[in-house]
């Protein structure tokens, strides 16, 4: 990598993840010398980057909280701003906020100043979020602790609740982090079992990195998306799904996950056949969401508890 401003670039994202980086993995990473790495080391210093090294045979560097903000990125306002949406966001698992954000605020935490994390917290107490669907949350702490350790190959331990109550402790090799638009899941491998498992994040308690980093294992599905669907239809049943939306199928599409997609059925509407695994009181939820109108087709499970929630409702309302 001959392009000294590309390889720095490179090098500073690999350094915003939260882990200490030997000289030699960051110059077999980037196919440089451990020499160009010290003087791209110095260079990011110039700038004003808070790295820290460490003495030692091997050695090794870091980015740290520094008394300002590194330039080239953010202000102190805008800071502040990012964190809290970060935060806010993160907590409640909003669809749309996947991954890629809870490792931005991984980096944007790990290199707050002391001043700016204090207005942070302050701002974050000072509000309450509006709590939707179940109510589940989870503390941008541990979403934060949780992607440093994916991102940086680290093991992590943590108490782990099941849905039956059982406290059990879990020492795992963390893969990736995924959102399903109510709830954060973590994929890893559980090194007591000695198999794939998925964890509940909001069920997560006490996780910290314990420093020992591993080589990532072969997931037994394409993707974590693609293990997290199959465990989520091994542990509640697969719906076939089959809905016809009054609208065109970019607008409905839109307004789905990702890896739903209907079908155009006509100038105006459009038809979604999927399986999914979700249970009906859900899916009948995020229907009524879409905010638009559509006809359910199957399953039949679906289709009563509509018309039971339909009726349920018109007599709520009656005067």
């Amino acid at each position: 990598m001959t392009d000294t401003p590309v390889r720095l670039l490179n090098l500073l994202s690999l350094l915003q993840t939260p882990r200490e980086w030997p000289g030699s993995e960051l110059a077999e990473r980037l196919s440089v010398s451990p020499r160009t790495i010290r003087r791209d080391i110095d260079r990011l210093r110039d700038l004003g980057y808070p790295v820290e090294a460490t003495l030692g045979a091997v050695g090794g560097y870091r980015l740290v909280a520094g008394t300002a903000m590194p330039p080239l990125l953010l202000d102190d306002e805008e800071a502040v701003a990012i964190a809290v949406g970060l935060r806010a966001g993160a907590g409640h698992a909003i669809e749309g906020v996947e991954e890629a954000s809870v490792r931005a605020l991984a980096k944007l935490e790990q290199v707050l100043p002391t001043r700016l994390r204090h207005r942070v917290s302050t701002l974050q107490n000072a509000t309450i979020p509006l709590v939707r669907g179940d109510g589940v949350t989870v503390t941008p702490a541990t979403l934060t602790t949780l992607a440093g350790a994916v991102t940086g190959h680290e093991r992590l331990r943590f108490g782990y609740r099941a849905g039956d109550g059982t406290e059990t402790k879990r020492l795992v090799e963390p893969y990736r982090l995924v959102s399903t638009g109510r709830r954060w899941y973590l994929v890893a491998y559980d090194l007591g079992r000695e198999d794939w498992r998925t964890f509940r994040v909001d069920r997560v308690s006490e996780p910290f990195a314990t420093g020992a980093r591993f080589t990532p294992r072969e997931l037994p599905a394409g993707d974590a998306a693609a293990y997290m669907a199959r465990s989520m239809a091994r542990a509640h049943g697969e719906v076939d799904l089959d809905v016809e939306f009054a609208a065109p199928a970019e607008v409905v599409a839109a307004r789905l996950p990702s890896h739903l997609v209907p079908t155009a059925a006509g100038p105006e509407r459009c038809r979604l056949r999927a399986r999914v695994p979700d249970s009906v009181d859900w899916l009948a939820l995020r229907l009524a969401l879409l905010d638009v109108d559509f006809t359910v087709h199957g399953p039949p499970p679906l289709i009563t508890y509509i018309q039971t929630l339909s009726t349920r409702l018109a007599t709520a309302t009656t005067p």
